[in-house]
């Protein structure tokens, strides 16, 4: 009996505490995207619908704790309404229990690149025209990863996408596009966008949850070297 017992108490501090030392998901924030490219069709909403796009995919991985920043002031507000003693005390907003972010994530497209052909039909990512029909495109996002308690940058990455005319079905989810897009859902241009924003979160998910000498980690560094080998050739030293 006193041997049941002493395995039903192992048992329930297991369940109890084996919750306690489970490791804590990433708390993230993510900033607007910006761009260094010169592409007429960029404004400052682009940045905007790019950081939704990136804060969805985060958060369906449900691999982090992603954490909104963009509407930081009406929590504010809903909070000094609580403690105005306007609301009532079982239902109000407690100052002092907003989650703080232990990563930002910043991102910069640096490069974006597209052939077309022929002038009929057109996309828009968030009113904005991209141009005919694209038979390719080519995206390169520059992305930082930003301690919060020191200001350090943790992580750093380049991260490149291409697609091409009736290849690249990835089967997307094109939330954030509008305008044309009806009858081109699988533009290259609009798959090269959604292309570097799942591959960022997927790069994000793989270096800061299962760290940098993780197995997948190998497939990130190959595409490192690679980028940086093309970049290399590509650069004519006299």
């Amino acid at each position: 009996m006193k041997k049941l017992s002493g395995v039903i108490v192992i048992g329930f501090l297991l369940l109890t505490l084996v919750p306690a030392f489970a490791k804590e998901k990433p708390r993230m924030g993510v900033l607007r995207f910006t761009n260094q490219t010169h592409v007429g069709w960029w404004t400052s909403a682009m940045g905007q619908d790019m950081q939704d796009m990136l804060i969805n995919e985060l958060a369906s991985m449900d691999s982090f704790r992603v954490l909104e920043r963009k509407e930081l002031d009406a929590v504010i507000k809903e909070q000094d309404l609580g403690a105005s003693g306007r609301i009532r005390k079982s239902t109000r907003s407690k100052i002092g229990n907003i989650t703080g972010a232990k990563y930002l994530v910043a991102a910069t497209v640096s490069a974006y690149e597209e052939s077309t052909k022929g002038t009929g039909g057109g996309i828009s990512f968030a009113g904005i025209s991209l141009g005919g029909k694209q038979e390719k495109a080519y995206m390169a996002v520059d992305l930082k990863v930003i301690g919060v308690k020191t200001g350090e940058i943790a992580d750093h990455r380049t991260i490149e996408a291409n697609s091409s005319g009736g290849g690249l079905d990835l089967g997307f989810n094109f939330s954030g596009f509008s305008g044309n897009l009806g009858g081109f859902e699988k533009t290259p241009a609009g798959k090269a966008i959604r292309a570097c924003v799942m591959e960022i979160a997927e790069y994000l998910d793989c270096s800061l949850n299962e760290g940098k000498n993780a197995p997948c980690m190998a497939d990130y560094n190959a595409k490192e070297n690679t980028r940086r080998q093309k970049t290399k050739s590509a650069i004519s030293l006299e």
